[in-house]
């Protein structure tokens, strides 16, 4: 919708229109304005909606087409920056969802399941296109990398220098994705992993990926696991969690490892304690999720390990949400004969959304390394 558009329809005089226009006032974005992170409005309906539902709203609208904005990563960077979400009017529906998520754990093992079929299910044509060759889908090291693949790979190297992985070790990958670190690890270090992931569409590649390698792929909850393991990996799966399983998910890595053993963990973090349930993205990304704090990771851990490494490359997840988003344009041809546009305009919110909140430095991105008992002389961490 043009601007004279709004000027026929009135708009100026809408008190939603007032307010949403001093709210991004706020954050130096325009309605209508001329810069990549200004937005476009086509539906006067917008304001409203935005501001009775909150994210929801947000992100409905613009998978509706109500809105469009040239650089939505640079919008989330200025709106997260500028706190705008903590203005916004928390719709009934969120704060019932907060106060459901204190009460009843939404990663029962039951529940644990549904995003397995939700997100991870959808094909691994989708993930095939957009990820790197080591499918990683978590952030990549980017300090001496200049493409994703070098990225990933980094990270992968890193994560297995952490955990000082020699020949002939057990090493449990939990969540392991589509096998990419279990097949690094087991070619390049010389271990035996077991993965264990939720989805059948990644246990299905995992396994073909590691084929030939010294690697099992289970489908299973990591809650089943009863086993000794000298070395632990758990990479983007600890948001799948939740506070009300954070204590038994150490009890299991605990139950698991080897009194000599290493475990690290590799998780986005929330700056604040809280459910930090964003209902747009559990509505349409990951179902149930949760981003856990500082606070939450170390009281669930403690009692358990002896943390001896905390490592923050959180913005680095920003050069990989970007990454991803550029390599989901090109794939775009491949992928519409499959996927809906409303699709495609849900998984590019997605992508940039994210991609702000972390260039914000509103969420970041944690690798902790913990020991049973402490190290004899303590560790030296690969960076």
């Amino acid at each position: 919708m043009s601007s004279s558009c709004i000027e026929d329809l009135s708009i100026q005089d809408n008190q939603w229109y007032r307010i949403a226009h001093e709210m991004l006032g706020l954050a130096g974005i325009e309605i209508n304005g001329s810069r990549p992170f200004d937005i476009q409005v086509k539906n006067p309906e917008f304001f409203k909606r935005v501001l009775q539902q909150g994210s929801l709203g947000l992100g409905e609208s613009y998978m509706d087409g109500w809105w469009e904005c040239e650089r939505l990563d640079m919008f989330f960077q200025r709106v997260v920056s500028a706190g705008l979400e903590k203005k916004l009017p928390h719709h009934l529906k969120d704060t019932l969802r907060i106060a459901a998520a204190r009460l009843t754990n939404l990663q029962s093992k039951k529940r644990a399941w549904i995003v397995g079929k939700e997100h991870y299910d959808l094909g691994n044509d989708l993930f095939t296109l957009m990820l790197d060759p080591y499918m990683q889908y978590s952030c990549g090291y980017w300090k001496d990398a200049t493409t994703l693949e070098e990225a990933q790979e980094a990270k992968l190297r890193m994560i297995c220098e952490k955990l000082q992985l020699q020949p002939g070790m057990r090493l449990l990958d939990i969540g392991c994705g589509w096998g990419g670190l279990s097949a690094y690890a087991a070619k390049n270090y010389g271990v035996s992993v077991v993965g264990v992931t939720i989805s059948a569409e990644q246990q299905k590649l995992a396994q073909a990926r590691c084929a030939g390698l010294d690697v099992q792929i289970l489908l299973q909850d990591y809650r089943d696991l009863h086993q000794q393991f000298d070395r632990i990996v758990s990479v983007g799966m600890f948001e799948h969690v939740g506070p009300k399983n954070y204590r038994t998910y150490f009890d299991v890595v605990e139950r698991n490892l080897a009194p000599h053993g290493l475990f690290l963990l590799h998780t986005i973090g929330s700056n604040k304690t809280d459910m930090n349930v964003d209902p747009w993205i559990n509505k349409y990304i990951f179902p149930n999720g949760c981003l856990p704090s500082g606070r939450h990771i170390a009281e669930a851990s403690e009692g358990h390990f002896v943390m001896e490494d905390w490592h923050n490359i959180g913005a680095d997840y920003d050069r990989t949400l970007m990454a991803w988003f550029e390599r989901f344009k090109q794939a775009w041809p491949q992928l519409a004969e499959r996927y809906s546009e409303r699709f495609e305009r849900m998984f590019s919110y997605y992508l940039n959304a994210c991609a702000g909140a972390f260039r914000a430095r509103d969420l970041q991105l944690w690798q902790v390394v913990f020991s049973p008992k402490g190290v004899d002389g303590g560790i030296r961490v690969a960076r």
